[in-house]
């Protein structure tokens, strides 16, 4: 049955109105990188797992821990009123929707507001990479509000994101997107810096620190090689944004 399994329920009613930071693997990892980092200088709380139909049946453990656990969680930060959606496995865009559609009254349940991340393909320079937010109607004005640039160039988000985004616009939810650009083959610890820095942090007005992101910036790349690598042989189930061109 589709559903949020809760873990720690005594987290629900301290949550006011909560930000989720939405972190399914896409280009160059970004909204993995930046979600495991938030989880983790956070220290936060698993607050529940994700049953929803989408999610494939799959069963993933830690290093050092012999506990098995689902593949898609999520984790709470109270103090900050954070939650984050952490998935270790791609999810397939046609089982995005899915899933979008099971988490909307979890969403409503708990005055939710989700922050969705993805990369856009873009070689490599010594520029730090552009950031820009796109959203639904309602929240758009927040992005110049919070100095996040709009899109120079007409593109789509596709993949699970893309999915989850298209969703909000179909039932008329709110939801805040954050695309930055990324390096197309690797893990890029850079971009996922850019988008806390420069997008999660002046929308949520939380401070968070990045300096270990940097400073591990080598040993995230390799520690992520493997799943990017699947995600590039998978591209069609990859989350990012990518320009439409200017033939439509």
């Amino acid at each position: 049955m589709a559903q949020i399994r809760v873990l720690a329920d005594e987290l629900t009613d301290q949550l006011d109105s909560p930000t989720l930071v939405e972190g399914l693997p896409g280009v160059g990892l970004v909204g993995k990188i930046a979600a495991d980092h938030l989880v983790e200088v956070f220290d936060m709380e698993h607050y529940g797992d994700v049953y929803c139909g989408g999610v494939p049946k799959v069963a993933v453990y830690m290093e050092g821990s012999s506990t098995l656990h689902p593949p898609v969680r999520i984790y709470a930060d109270t103090e900050h009123d954070l939650l984050v959606l952490q998935s270790d496995i791609p999810i397939r865009p046609e089982s995005a929707t899915e899933l979008a559609t099971c988490l909307d009254s979890w969403f409503s349940d708990l005055d939710v507001t989700p922050i969705y991340l993805s990369g856009i393909a873009r070689e490599k320079s010594a520029e730090v990479p552009a950031l820009y937010g796109v959203g639904t109607e309602d929240v758009v004005d927040q992005f110049e509000a919070a100095g996040i640039d709009q899109p120079t160039e007409t593109g789509l988000v596709s993949g699970p994101t893309g999915a989850m985004l298209s969703h909000a616009i179909q039932v008329g939810t709110s939801a805040f997107g954050l695309v930055v650009e990324s390096d197309p083959q690797f893990p890029d610890p850079e971009a996922a810096r850019i988008i806390i820095k420069h997008g999660i942090e002046p929308l949520t007005g939380i401070d968070v620190p990045v300096d270990d992101l940097v400073d591990s910036a080598a040993e995230i790349r390799k520690a992520k090689e493997n799943l990017a690598k699947q995600m590039q042989q998978a591209d069609e189930e990859s989350t990012q944004a990518r320009p439409l061109g200017m033939y439509q």
